[in-house]
């Protein structure tokens, strides 16, 4: 192997590592999900629906082990009345998402040539990225009464592309719930979303890309482990709008670079 290529194998490995790590950390007492924050840095590695595949795989992993940290505080009435329509939102999404990915239309815009799912992805991102980054969108907060609508929503973005958190966090924050209960809620519905949206991409897409790039995927799924029981032990009162500020700046940077087809 040459030396560039194993600085580069190992640097991908790093990166991949450190953010997993800092995302399921983060995602205890933030309003960023390891799904947001790790769809992009696989982006670089991967095309974009297998880079959304490799994160479901990862994000359904440490829902599970995070599932059995704080699961016991999930309140069955949420549940039913946002994660069960988020299962239907979420098999939809991951149909559209297959849909794009066997698309071969390509777009010029103007000396752009890119296709229509890298355009998707990076407007996905973007927008989400904005969720993070200006507070009035960061504290949003919708009504309880379009809860059953917000699950089916949540869903099929999570299906989509990955970014089902931010969505899910402005309907339920509003529903009065404990700091446990709103965390275990959520892991909950995450993991209903991640079982059928990885189930819908196994139909869609060959996962053999992916089985080349198991090693990198454990190892991803282990440091959010990691991640995950240092954020719940230690970490929950920290303030961290600074690193909030700045993964939102790298995510924006990295939809742009998507969208004009670099990456």
């Amino acid at each position: 192997m040459q030396q560039g290529n194993r600085s580069g194998f190992f640097m991908e490995y790093i990166v991949i590592i450190i953010v997993a790590f800092g995302a399921s950390m983060l995602t205890f007492f933030s309003g960023f999900g390891l799904g947001t924050m790790l769809t992009p840095v696989f982006i670089l590695f991967f095309p974009p629906e297998f880079a959304v595949a490799a994160t479901a795989i990862v994000h359904f992993l440490n829902n599970i082990f995070k599932l059995i940290l704080v699961g016991k505080h999930a309140v069955k009435s949420v549940i039913i009345r946002f994660g069960l329509p988020a299962i239907v939102g979420a098999y939809f999404g991951a149909l559209a998402l297959g849909k794009l990915a066997h698309s071969d239309t390509i777009l010029h815009i103007g000396p752009i040539e890119t296709n229509f799912l890298n355009v998707v992805m990076a407007l996905l991102i973007f927008t989400f990225s904005l969720m993070e980054l200006l507070p009035r969108l960061k504290n949003l907060e919708i009504s309880k009464k379009f809860l059953i609508p917000g699950g089916v929503m949540s869903g099929f973005f999570g299906g989509l592309s990955g970014h089902q958190g931010a969505l899910r966090s402005a309907f339920l924050v509003k529903l009065g719930l404990s700091k446990s209960q709103f965390v275990a809620s959520g892991v909950v519905i995450a993991c209903l979303v991640d079982t059928i949206r990885i189930s819908t991409y196994a139909m869609s897409f060959d996962f053999a890309v992916l089985e080349e790039s198991l090693g990198l995927i454990g190892l991803a799924t282990l440091s959010a482990f990691g991640g995950a029981l240092i954020g719940k032990r230690l970490l929950e009162k920290i303030t961290i709008s600074f690193i909030q500020n700045l993964v939102g700046i790298l995510m924006i940077l990295i939809s742009i670079l998507l969208f004009l087809g670099v990456i």
